[in-house]
């Protein structure tokens, strides 16, 4: 008779599941919708679901951007899934993230079940509902999914009068420990069954949308603090060994967690900001059993990088192509845990140009077609991570500098456009002339070229800003914390009360943006 320590020494079944998360359908780029981009990406996701077989979707929280989501990002959403049901791909997995609704997913899951979408937007109060046996064409049990969601606090603790923040947040990572604890006790009793009854190994997956301490993400990418405090960022060794691999969501940054080969951010598929347009998107295939497809010839450091068959900006001003190489040598020698699989991503591209000048995009690679990269293999458990690169269907840059800079890397950046390509520009102004009228030589500049300008940014304006000076401010430019901070200082608010006085409204904020809008 099996026991759970022999039974991966038996067989796998072949088993291709494709990680993606953090879709956030419906989101704005300062004020421009992008559903174009939505949609070519599920596009290429249901072509790139086809071409490599794949078998289950787990889609790892945030499909959606708000909680209320229009009618057109529901209608990109429910399509998809419609033509992935009819396709290959047998199961689909969803869990809420914490822009979703719980109760919104949760309402059409009796119906999609029957095309084998799997939706769990809520915490289930009987813990056997997050875990699923999936079946395969022929009715044998294929994987365990740990379909857990987004935790909220009132999962996963009770609250107490008088409880300090330190102790609602250890509360809080206790209680989420505890539940992956008991989910995986009974994932793991399931495989032990099956694979008696089957006499093959069924790998476990599990799912989170959570922020793992020490991973990485970007200034605007629009990723928030799951819980208010300073103890919520949970751990690798939160997740049980039994788990064969953990689909994360939230950050969109890819990356592993914790050094862990097989605890991984997909990362979001398209960028959700300007900091994001260096970021190689990617979606992760991890494939069981005896894998036919071999990449182990693509397999490279952490810092290669290659295009889309898309086409793509070429060559750049030289100074760019230096900055570039500069950044790939500091990722390899500065790899971490958290940094190890990004394409070329670094916080901040170094330039040689005068004054720093750069210009940041994830639009200078060159080459052959983006390349599949093998990320982990294991060939005692019959196991391996593929990274397919997602293609850019928006082009974005960002250029910041002095005038006579930023008109030459607009010009730069436009030659190499193909005819029937775009982009979109953040102009960040860091000249120490002061310039009137920026925004009107800005657009001087780009008239009648293939490119808009969404943002322009003067940092000597801001300047003002920090010194309390004249400024013409609008709430775009601000997010809800920076707002309150200015009313801080305003109204002259003592030093002394500004700390207690923020940490209850972050709590007001936190408690607004956990509310379900759509439950009764």
């Amino acid at each position: 008779m099996s026991t759970p320590a022999d039974t991966k020494f038996m067989p796998t079944k072949p088993l291709n599941i494709l990680h993606t998360s953090d879709w956030h359908l419906g989101r704005r780029l300062y004020g421009r919708m992008r559903y174009d981009e939505f949609e070519a990406f599920l596009d290429w996701l249901y072509s790139t679901i086809s071409a490599q077989k794949v078998d289950v979707l787990i889609v790892a929280g945030d499909i959606f951007d708000t909680m209320t989501p229009s009618n057109r990002a529901q209608a990109l959403y429910y399509e998809f899934l419609g033509r992935v049901s009819k396709s290959c791909c047998q199961h689909i997995i969803i869990v809420a993230g914490n822009h979703d609704s719980p109760t919104f997913l949760d309402a059409p899951s009796n119906v999609l079940k029957f095309l084998n979408v799997h939706v769990i937007g809520t915490a289930c109060e009987d813990l056997n509902d997050e875990v699923l046996v999936l079946d395969d064409t022929d009715g044998a049990p294929h994987c365990i999914i740990a379909a857990v969601p987004y935790l909220r606090d009132r999962d996963v603790r009770s609250s107490s009068a008088g409880e300090s923040m330190d102790s609602k947040d250890a509360n809080v990572i206790n209680g989420i420990r505890a539940h992956y604890d008991n989910v995986a006790s009974i994932a793991k009793a399931k495989q032990t069954e099956l694979a008696e009854a089957n006499q093959r190994y069924i790998p476990i997956i599990a799912t989170g949308h959570l922020f793992a301490a020490g991973g990485k993400t970007t200034e605007d990418d629009g990723v928030r603090d799951l819980y208010v405090g300073s103890l919520s960022k949970v751990s690798a060794d939160m997740f049980d060994d039994g788990f064969d691999y953990v689909a994360l969501g939230h950050l969109h940054v890819p990356q592993r967690v914790g050094g862990r080969e097989t605890i991984r951010y997909s990362g979001s598929p398209i960028a959700m900001g300007f900091g994001e347009a260096k970021q190689q998107k990617q979606v992760l295939l991890v494939q069981f059993g005896d894998v036919k497809n071999d990449f182990s010839e693509q397999k490279s450091a952490s810092n290669t990088t290659a295009t889309s068959s898309m086409p793509q900006l070429t060559d750049t001003v030289t100074k760019i192509e230096k900055s570039v190489e500069k950044a790939a040598k500091k990722v390899a020698s500065q790899a971490t845990d958290f940094m190890d699989d990004l394409f070329g991503f670094d916080d901040s591209v170094e330039s040689d140009a005068k004054e720093e000048s750069t210009v940041e995009e994830g639009l200078t690679q060159t080459g052959a077609k983006l390349a599949h990269q093998q990320l982990h293999d294991d060939e005692s458990r019959q196991m391996q991570v593929v990274s397919l690169p997602i293609p850019k269907f928006q082009k974005l840059a960002q250029i910041s500098g002095d005038l006579e800079f930023i008109s030459q890397a607009i010009d730069k950046i436009i030659q190499a456009l193909d005819a029937s390509e775009s982009v979109w520009l953040e102009i960040i102004y860091t000249g120490d002339d002061v310039v009137s009228e920026l925004r009107e030589h800005i657009q001087a500049m780009v008239d009648g070229l293939p490119c808009e300008v969404l943002k322009i940014k003067n940092t000597r304006t801001y300047n003002k800003v920090l010194n309390q000076q004249q400024i013409s401010e609008t709430l775009q430019d601000l997010n809800e914390a920076e707002v309150f901070e200015r009313c801080l200082t305003t109204h002259n608010i003592p030093d002394e009360q500004k700390s207690s006085l923020r940490n209850a409204y972050d709590q007001i904020v936190y408690n607004l943006q956990h509310e379900d809008t759509q439950a009764e």
